[in-house]
C-alpha cells in the first residue's frame, strides 16, 4: 500500500522555477492569462500539468487553511446506483458545517481529472470519489491533497488514501456460479457502457464460467452505449438469434436485466424455464417484476454512510485502523432463476 504524499504537493514557486519565470509572472499568468505572453503562457501551462500544480483559489490564506467544502466526484447523476450513496452523503453532512460541492465526470477520465484540479483548488476539506481508475495525474493530485480522501464503490489493494465498497470481480464470480448451480450451462454476458467496473464483473464471470468448463466467448455481448431496458431487449434478442441454445444470462446492471425479461417474454420464452436471468445492484424494479429478478445486492447508501463516518473520522485525526472497507454483496435470489431442474 503506497504511502499518501500528503503536504508534499508542488508549490507556485516550484512552477515558477520549472518555468524559469518569477513566481509573480505565474501569479498573474493563472489569475489573467491574457495579462501575459502566448510564449510565456505556454511555458507556464506546461510547467503547472508537469508538476501537477493545483493553483489554490485562496491563495492569501495560509496553506493550513480548509473551506467547509467536501467535494464529491460520480460518473453519473441520473444513476440510481451512485444516487444512492449521493443520498447517505447529503443525509449525513446536512446537520454540521460542510457543504457538499458536486462534480460529474461522466465516465470521462479526462473531465474526473479536471474535477479534481478544480476542487482541490479550492482548498476543500475532505474529497470522495468514485472507483479506482483515476489517471496517473488524478492519482498523483489526490495522494498530494492535504486532506482525507475516500474512493467509494469498490474496493483494491493501492488506495489513495481510504475506500469503501466492494469486489465487482467477486460480485460476478457469484452470479455465474449461481446460474451454474442453477443447472444452466449454455450461460451468456450482457454488458452496456462497460465501464472499468463493469469489466471486472465480467472477468468475475469469465473466472467462474471456466472455473466449471462453461466457458464461451460466443456467448458474452458488450456496448459502450449507456445501459437501458431498451438495450436489454436488443441485446438479448441479438445474442438469441446468433445462439438459439443460450438458456441464461448474466446482465451487467438491472437494466438489462429487466430488458432481457422484457425480451425474453416478447419471444415466448419462459423465464426461468427456459432462460435464467440474474442483473447488478438490486434496484427496487428487480423484487417488483413480474417474474421477479435474482440480482447481486449492493447497499450503496451503506458505502455512502460509511465514507462520510471515515471522513469526519480523519477530520478529528482519528482515522480508521483498516484503511479498506470491504462491506460485501448479497446475492437476491428471486424467480427468474428458480430453475425447475
Amino acid at each position: 500500500m503506497r504511502k499518501r504524499k500528503g503536504a508534499g504537493r508542488p508549490t507556485i514557486a516550484d512552477v515558477a522555477d520549472k518555468a524559469g519565470v518569477s513566481t509573480i509572472t505565474v501569479s498573474r499568468a493563472l489569475r489573467d492569462p491574457s495579462k501575459v505572453s502566448d510564449r510565456l503562457r505556454r511555458k507556464i501551462s506546461n510547467a503547472v500539468d508537469k508538476l501537477n500544480y493545483v493553483p489554490h483559489s485562496h491563495a492569501s490564506a495560509l496553506a493550513s487553511t480548509r473551506s467547509n467544502i467536501v467535494g464529491v466526484i460520480v460518473p453519473s447523476l441520473t444513476n440510481n446506483v451512485f444516487a444512492d450513496s449521493l443520498r447517505a452523503i447529503y443525509d449525513d453532512l446536512e446537520e454540521g458545517p460542510f457543504q457538499v460541492q458536486l462534480g460529474n465526470s461522466r465516465y470521462i477520465a479526462a473531465d474526473e481529472e479536471r474535477l479534481v484540479r478544480t476542487f482541490l483548488g479550492q482548498g476543500p476539506s475532505a474529497m470522495i470519489i468514485a472507483g479506482t481508475d483515476q489517471t496517473d495525474a488524478a492519482r498523483e493530485l489526490l495522494e498530494n491533497a492535504p486532506c482525507p480522501v475516500v474512493q467509494i464503490m469498490e474496493i483494491g489493494d493501492d488506495p489513495i488514501d481510504m475506500m469503501v465498497g466492494f469486489s465487482h470481480i467477486e460480485g460476478g464470480r457469484a452470479a455465474g456460479n449461481h446460474l451454474y448451480e442453477m443447472g444452466y450451462r449454455h450461460i451468456g454476458f450482457l454488458g452496456a457502457r462497460m465501464d472499468p467496473r463493469s469489466h471486472r464483473r465480467l472477468e468475475g464471470f469469465k473466472q467462474a464460467m471456466q472455473s466449471v468448463g462453461c466457458y464461451d466467448p460466443d456467448l458474452i455481448v458488450t456496448t459502450t452505449t449507456s445501459s437501458s431496458v431498451s438495450l436489454g431487449v436488443e441485446l438479448i434478442s441479438q445474442i438469441r438469434a446468433r445462439r438459439p441454445d443460450i438458456d441464461a444470462i448474466f446482465c451487467n446492471n438491472d437494466d438489462l436485466a429487466l430488458g432481457a425479461l422484457f425480451g425474453c417474454q416478447k419471444a415466448g420464452i419462459s423465464v426461468p424455464d427456459e432462460m435464467g436471468i440474474i442483473g447488478f445492484n438490486d434496484l427496487e424494479m428487480m423484487a417488483a417484476s413480474h417474474p421477479s429478478l435474482t440480482s447481486i445486492r449492493t447497499d450503496r447508501y451503506a458505502i455512502g454512510k460509511r465514507a462520510v463516518e471515515m471522513i469526519l473520522a480523519a477530520l478529528e485525526d482519528e482515522a480508521p485502523d483498516q484503511k479498506i472497507i470491504d462491506l460485501g454483496f448479497e446475492l437476491q435470489q428471486r424467480e427468474s432463476t428458480q430453475r425447475k431442474v
